[in-house]
């Protein structure tokens, strides 16, 4: 009997030694990886595409106020979402795009909406982001539920993240709601804490080597809908953005690390 179990911790001693160090192995991984992130070409294409002109009306991008004044490109990702008077609601990076590409372009965002992911102007718009979000990296998060919408906006995503529902009765907290969880080996940020959810928005937009492409926060959100067998969210809808702005202000204060690699 003695010998039973001295062989089962054993075991369990030797499994965990194993998961310890694969886990250890990714991170090792992530930071060779890191040195040549692909994301930088991305985030030229993204200023190239700022400053191209475009369009019906043959304008940049360059006169887009993001919330700090028209132009304004440095820190602004990390005060995102926020609320807007001149569309009178809360937007995050991409859907305040898609109100500068229609006003001062004239393109219309249902070009974007209905589009593919890595596809026309949906791939130009992560681009941008991507560059922006690059614009804001050190940057503290700031983004604090102040104005009335973007105090419903942050109950709207709580709310969301909690929800279950689906086939398997699926949360977005069910993955990402307590300490120690993964996924075949892959970390899962406890976004409930404000640490967690650092490590959850902080890092996105981020290269994805397993599909050799640039995911947005959209893109992301939408697979983990996608994974919990959840219709697919409409782009840049209300409530990804109010998901969205209750990842942000949970991690507020802690610095933008974007643009990320993912495994």
């Amino acid at each position: 009997m003695k010998g039973l179990l001295a062989a089962v911790a054993m075991g369990i001693g030797g499994a965990a030694w194993a998961q310890g160090s694969a886990v250890d192995e990714i991170e090792r991984y992530r930071q060779m990886i890191a040195d040549g992130n692909p994301a930088e070409l991305y985030e030229m294409r993204g200023e190239e595409l700022w400053k191209l002109k475009a369009g019906p009306k043959n304008a940049s991008l360059e006169k887009c106020d993001l919330g700090l004044g028209p132009g304004v490109t440095k820190g602004a990702y990390a005060q995102m979402p926020r609320y807007f008077a001149d569309t009178d609601k809360v937007q995050d990076a991409e859907s305040r795009i898609l109100t500068c590409m229609q006003q001062l372009q004239g393109i219309d965002p249902k070009e974007v909406v209905n589009g593919r992911w890595g596809q026309g102007k949906r791939a130009d718009v992560v681009a941008i982001v991507t560059w922006l979000s690059g614009e804001s990296k050190g940057v503290k998060v700031s983004v604090q539920p102040r104005h009335p919408k973007e105090k419903e906006a942050f109950e709207l995503g709580k709310k969301t993240f909690y929800f279950q529902g689906g086939p398997h009765d699926f949360s977005c907290a069910s993955c990402h709601g307590e300490d120690g969880k993964r996924i075949r080996l892959q970390d899962l940020p406890n976004i409930a804490k404000p640490e967690g959810a650092s490590k959850g928005w902080s890092s996105w937009p981020a290269y994805r080597v397993s599909s050799g492409q640039m995911w947005s926060m959209q893109h992301r959100l939408e697979d983990c809908y996608r994974q919990q067998r959840f219709p697919e969210p409409i782009y840049a809808s209300d409530l990804t953005i109010a998901l969205s702005y209750f990842m942000a202000a949970q991690s507020n204060g802690y610095a933008m690390a974007t643009p990320g690699i993912k495994r």
